[in-house]
């Protein structure tokens, strides 16, 4: 046999064996479940949308009212110790109010609107309610929604998720037992991603408002869900 057959044949013998091999190759059977954690804890800001609508026979006089009375609230907002930085236009807008459409006549312009929002973040929630009322006696005749969180989240949310990765290992765990096997390593980890529930919502009209306001935080719930991928030990 020349040594150039001689290759091939080992070659070809060889082929087969290796897939025998990696035939046998066992694959671990797995077992994948989502765990849940929730951290409950009192917030320690809140966030406040709040804003000023004016009317006003043209164009510019809606604006020079807006802007008169907006100043104003966020001079007493300076005042009442809310930093520059906390304080953010949200919606800055200029419409014209018509006419003449339900009695059929040409509609024409009658008079205009302007509204400026702002959402103001409030660190010292004990002035809340002081906010709140300065806000609306000064001008604001608009607001929209007043939601808690959280200055710095992170600490809770770690806490949520580690909560998480031990209720997904508990379930593990008590699925493979009940199985008659036992849990293995972990394959791999996913964090679906984490949320805070909201706390209750104030919102109001100028008028409920125009008395000092009781605001209640609650508690703030953080919670975190991560997918988790074990192998079963036979």
């Amino acid at each position: 046999m020349s040594f150039f057959k001689a290759i091939v044949l080992s070659t070809a013998l060889a082929v087969p064996l290796a897939g025998a091999a990696f035939a046998e190759t066992p694959v671990p059977a797995t077992i994948t479940v989502t765990g849940e954690g929730s951290v409950e804890g009192a917030p320690d800001m809140a966030v406040l949308s709040l804003g000023v609508t004016t009317e006003g026979d043209t164009a510019a006089e809606a604006m020079a009212a807006n802007t008169a009375a907006l100043t104003a609230v966020l001079e007493r907002l300076k005042a009442a110790g809310i930093a520059e930085r906390d304080v953010q236009t949200a919606n800055l807008s200029l419409n014209p109010n018509w006419t003449g459409y339900d009695s059929g006549a040409t509609p024409g312009i009658a008079s205009y609107s302007a509204n400026n929002q702002v959402m103001v973040r409030i660190r010292d929630l004990p002035k809340l309610g002081e906010v709140l009322d300065a806000a609306v006696r000064d001008g604001a005749n608009t607001l929209n929604g007043l939601t808690f969180g959280l200055s710095n989240p992170r600490p809770a949310m770690d806490e949520a998720r580690a909560k998480a990765v031990g209720d997904a290992k508990a379930r593990a765990t008590l699925l493979v037992e009940a199985a008659g096997a036992k849990l293995g390593r972990i394959v791999s980890i996913s964090e679906n991603g984490g949320y805070s529930q909201p706390a209750p919502m104030f919102r109001a009209t100028a008028a409920e408002a125009a008395a000092p306001v009781p605001v209640e935080g609650g508690e703030l719930a953080t919670t975190a869900t991560v997918t988790v991928v074990y192998e079963i030990a036979q």
